[in-house]
């Protein structure tokens, strides 16, 4: 090609050689190169493809350890390590720590970033320390983005999972409003609010799939201020046990295929969960929803909430929020049982269409893959746990006015579940 190129430019220069009427007799030798170089031309360089990642997949894990789950990190690391990275993907991991609650493995208090890799070893980490840290606020929602960063620079793959591990609290924790959101770090005293987690997967380029080894946060207050960033979302709707994923279980079926789609790895992700806590004889709840239908359920939520306000039954509906399944917040509500049992007890023809409507959504379009087990214990919060009536997506029902900061999230900005709050708590 490159000499087939040079004949074309050769000839080229002949026949401009012949209209400016160059002198070619005239003693001195026509050169090539000096006609070239005469009319400032250059011979075009060829085009280089760009190199594609040749990984399937970059599992990104976000370890928290800053606080009272500390020795969960290093045995979650540990869990990791029994499959480890494969040949079509890797697994990423930044564990910070803290001073105070575990003193394992040389009791470092720093931050490492590790390329997972398979060892034998179920008590010690032997990865290689890739990066460490020496002082980094983990409840900073920038630090989750240079940690992706960094991740998909350093391990590019065609598409990316996000685990951020630690406490979660839905959109609310406890009786401070302000608290609300993951990965709280002891130490600096910060961490990601509900409205942060949104901006953070926004700035880093989004990912295919956000899984949150944390309680409580598959909530509509929250999924929904990611929705634009990340295809699949998994998450629990109750508390997680302090082990929270078990690792192993999740990557053995990962290794094995090495190339699933971002579905399959979201199921994945669900199923290890919900199997592992079955055998404990343990109570759970684990969804994956699909982002693509979450400006659905905003349509149909304030068609629902709508029709239930005109026509004026707010005894039933406040029944139905005492009724309907709750959690460690009892201000957490299953979306699609409030429904059911508001549609169970309406006699009104528009709420029972809308409430249907609605639950019909959550069931064929938003929810993908719900999970629950019951157990004999249901933690420290309450008796045996049934988590039956738990469909895989919960919302905010407090029976009395939200605080000022629920109007900061978009679902209160754009549905107008803010507004039936209110009416309800009239």
């Amino acid at each position: 090609m490159k000499k087939l190129a040079l004949a074309a430019l050769a000839l080229s220069f002949f026949t401009a050689g012949l209209k400016a009427e160059i002198n070619f007799d005239n003693g001195k030798a026509f050169n090539l190169n000096n006609e070239i170089t005469r009319l400032e031309l250059s011979v075009p360089a060829p085009a280089v493809e760009k190199a594609r990642p040749d990984k399937e997949w970059t599992i990104m894990v976000f370890v928290n350890a800053k606080n009272n789950l500390e020795r969960y990190g290093l045995k979650d690391m540990n869990e990791m390590e029994m499959v480890g990275s494969g040949d079509k993907y890797n697994v990423v991991v930044e564990l910070a720590r803290i001073a105070g609650y575990d003193s394992s493995e040389g009791d470092w208090k720093t931050s490492r970033r590790y390329l997972v890799q398979k060892d034998n070893d179920t008590n010690n980490v032997t990865s290689p320390v890739v990066e460490e840290l020496p002082s980094v606020d983990m409840g900073d929602y920038k630090h989750l983005v240079d940690f992706v960063k960094w991740s998909k620079a350093r391990y590019p793959a065609k598409k990316y999972m996000l685990v951020v591990w630690n406490h979660g609290a839905g959109w609310i924790k406890g009786a401070d409003p302000r608290t609300k959101g993951i990965s709280y770090d002891d130490e600096t005293k910060n961490h990601i609010t509900t409205p942060q987690l949104g901006l953070a997967l926004k700035e880093m380029g989004g990912v295919d799939v956000y899984g949150s080894d944390a309680c409580l946060m598959q909530m509509a207050e929250v999924v929904y201020e990611m929705k634009d960033y990340v295809t699949y979302i998994v998450g629990s709707e109750e508390t997680e046990p302090g082990d929270g994923y078990t690792y192993n279980d999740f990557l053995a079926p990962v290794f094995a295929k090495q190339n699933m789609g971002p579905a399959e790895m979201a199921k994945v992700a669900v199923d290890a969960y919900s199997d592992h806590y079955e055998k404990l004889d343990q109570g759970s709840t684990q969804s994956y929803l699909r982002t693509s239908a979450l400006a659905g359920l905003l349509d149909a939520s304030n068609a629902f909430a709508y029709a239930i306000t005109a026509a004026g039954e707010k005894d039933l509906a406040k029944s139905a929020m005492s009724g309907a399944q709750s959690y460690a917040y009892p201000e957490n509500k299953d979306f699609y049982h409030f429904a059911q049992l508001v549609v169970a007890g309406t006699r009104n023809a528009e709420v029972k269409a809308t409430g249907e409507a609605l639950m019909t959504f959550i069931k064929t379009k938003l929810v993908a893959h719900n999970r629950t087990t019951n157990g004999a214990d249901g933690g420290w919060w309450s008796p045996p746990s049934d988590y039956s009536d738990s469909h895989g997506i919960a919302m905010y029902l407090p029976g009395k006015a939200a605080p000022a900061s629920y109007a900061e999230l978009a679902w209160a900005r754009y549905s107008n579940w803010d507004e039936f709050i209110t009416w309800l708590a009239q």
